[in-house]
């Protein structure tokens, strides 16, 4: 769907990062976590793309004056890296906004049997707290939250607040352990001896070794990719990645924004 968008708020939650709540038609409450929309910043032709943004939340916002209707909404995670999400970041609450989407292919939740683990780090973390609102009603959830400092290590509260049990790492460690991420990932899959399902989003660095942690161990393993999107709708083919047949020989792209962006990590090559 393509529509306009009221923004309701828009808060910088840790330093450079901000999270933005918007008002969504009423066929927007099927949105699949790990789907994304596509966002015009401004009316102008500078920045003339949209730019992508993974869907954190989907639900009814309540306005706080009395009389007033319960509006569905939903909200984005993001960073400020650049024209376009700093013009966002300058927005306020009743700017209007024009959105496209619920966009791509989401997650697999899975069997409900197995221990669910998610990793993601810094706006990876985006389309990881819908899952992990799925997912908590049949399963045991455990997020791995990583990043270079405490900064990078977001909404952890609204986390554990679904009843997630959440482990953080930083590299410099000023917020839980000093390290990556998956090293503690890799202790609770010894612990489980393969029973379990990983989901993941987050620097491509990141998803590279937990895809690698996840076929050593053949353990399921989705992935969720942060690729340069132009278009959303798959039309440009800006945004492929490698398939795992990939070579020069034999070219072998998936397309992110339609394909994806969510992979099974088997799907796509990675380094060794």
């Amino acid at each position: 769907m393509q529509f306009t968008s009221m923004i309701l708020s828009n808060a910088e939650v840790s330093p450079g990062y901000w999270r933005m709540r918007m008002t969504a038609p009423q066929e927007f409450a099927s949105a699949s976590p790990g789907q994304f929309v596509m966002v015009r910043v401004n009316g102008a032709i500078d920045p003339l793309l949209r730019r992508p943004f993974g869907i954190f939340d989907v639900g009814i916002h309540t306005p706080a004056h009395s009389g007033a209707a319960p509006q569905p909404c939903f909200e984005m995670l993001y960073r400020v890296v650049g024209k376009g999400t700093g013009m966002l970041s300058a927005l306020h609450e009743t700017d209007l906004l024009d959105v496209l989407g619920p966009l791509g292919a989401g997650f697999d939740l899975g069997a409900p049997d197995e221990e669910k683990l998610i990793v993601g780090g810094g706006v990876g973390l985006a389309p990881l707290y819908l899952l992990a609102k799925e997912l908590v009603k049949n399963s045991a959830v455990r997020l791995f939250a990583g990043g270079r400092t405490r900064d990078d290590v977001l909404c952890i509260t609204e986390f554990e607040r679904l009843g997630v049990e959440c482990y953080s790492a930083t590299e410099d460690g000023s917020l839980g352990e000093q390290g990556l991420v998956t090293e503690a990932l890799v202790r609770r899959l010894d612990l489980l001896k393969g029973r379990a399902t990983i989901y993941a989003c987050g620097p491509h660095g990141m998803l590279n070794a937990v895809a690698n942690i996840a076929a050593e161990r053949k353990i399921p393993c989705q992935v969720s990719l942060e690729g340069y999107m132009a278009c959303g709708v798959g039309a440009c083919l800006g945004c492929v990645a490698p398939g795992s047949g990939h070579s020069p020989e034999t070219p072998d792209f998936r397309c992110v924004c339609t394909e994806g962006p969510v992979f099974e990590s088997g799907e796509l090559k990675w380094r060794d």
